[in-house]
C-alpha cells in the first residue's frame, strides 16, 4: 500500500496497519500471526468488511473471512449471574420452606414477617454446616 493510500485510511484501520507492519518487521520467518493481531483484524472486519480489511492489513481474504465468521458464530460470554432479592415488606409476609443439604439433613422453616436477607443467611448457614 502506498503512502497516498495510507493517508486516507480511517484512524483505527491505520492503527491496525501500523501494528501489523511492526509485527512483520520483528517476526521470525514462518512465524504465525499472534492471536491479539487476529482479534484486531476481526474487530476491523465488523466495521470495514473482509475485503478492505484484508487488503489494508495484507492478510489472506479467505483466512480472515473464516476467522470473522467463526467469531460471529461464537456466543458472547455472559457476565456474572446476579439475582436480586426483593426488598422486605413486613406486612403479614409468611412462608414455609424446606432445606436439604445433600447429606440427608433437612430443615423445615416457617417464617412470619421475614426479611429476604435473613432467609439467605439461614440457608447459607445450613448448607455450609456439613
Amino acid at each position: 500500500m502506498g503512502a497516498n493510500a495510507r493517508g486516507t485510511l480511517p484512524k483505527d484501520l491505520m492503527r491496525g496497519w501500523t501494528r501489523f507492519q511492526a509485527w512483520r518487521g520483528r517476526r521470525k520467518a514462518g512465524g504465525r500471526i499472534p492471536q491479539p493481531l487476529w482479534a484486531l483484524a476481526v474487530r476491523l472486519v465488523r466495521t470495514y468488511g473482509v475485503s478492505r480489511t484484508a487488503a489494508v492489513l495484507g492478510l489472506d481474504y479467505y483466512g480472515l473471512k473464516k476467522r470473522a465468521e467463526g467469531a460471529a458464530s461464537q456466543p458472547q460470554a455472559s457476565g456474572p449471574a446476579f439475582v436480586e432479592l426483593p426488598t422486605p415488606v413486613l406486612a403479614g409476609k409468611q412462608c414455609l420452606f424446606e432445606l436439604d443439604n445433600g447429606t440427608g439433613a433437612t430443615m423445615r422453616v416457617q417464617l412470619l414477617g421475614y426479611d429476604a436477607t435473613d432467609v439467605e443467611a439461614l440457608a447459607r448457614g445450613f448448607w455450609s454446616a456439613r
